[in-house]
C-alpha cells in the first residue's frame, strides 16, 4: 500500500494539495486536501467540463457562495459538476478542513 501525506504536502503548498496523476499515475480520479485559516476566503471549487466532485467538511464550518449558497459543518457534503463554481470561506474562528473527490463524467473532457 502506497500512502500519500496530503496534509504535510497541503501545508508546504500554502494550504491545499491536490493527489493526482503525478502522484498516482492515473487520470481517471483525484482527490484535494484543503485548509483553510479563521475568516479566509476564496477557495475555488469548480470542477470543469467532464468532471464532477464530491466536496466534504472535514472540520470547521464552510460558507459556500456561487452556484450553491449555504453553510457547509463537519461531516456534510455537496456535489458540483462541469463549469459550475463555488467559493469557501471560513466563518469561524478555529481552521476548516475540506476533502475533494473528483473524476470524470459521462459527459466527455
Amino acid at each position: 500500500m502506497k500512502t500519500f501525506g496530503v496534509w504535510e504536502a497541503a501545508a508546504e503548498a500554502g494550504g491545499e494539495y491536490v493527489l493526482g496523476v503525478k502522484d498516482t499515475g492515473t487520470s481517471a480520479c483525484y482527490m484535494i486536501f484543503g485548509k483553510l485559516m479563521p475568516g479566509q476566503e476564496g477557495s475555488l471549487i469548480k470542477p470543469g467540463r467532464g468532471h464532477e466532485e464530491l466536496l466534504l467538511c472535514q472540520g470547521g464550518e464552510l460558507v459556500v457562495s456561487g452556484a450553491f449558497e449555504g453553510v457547509l459543518r463537519a461531516g456534510e457534503a455537496f456535489h458540483v459538476v462541469g463549469e459550475a463554481e463555488c467559493f469557501l470561506r471560513n466563518p469561524g474562528d478555529v481552521e476548516a478542513v475540506y476533502v475533494v473527490a473528483g473524476g470524470h463524467s459521462g459527459d466527455g473532457h
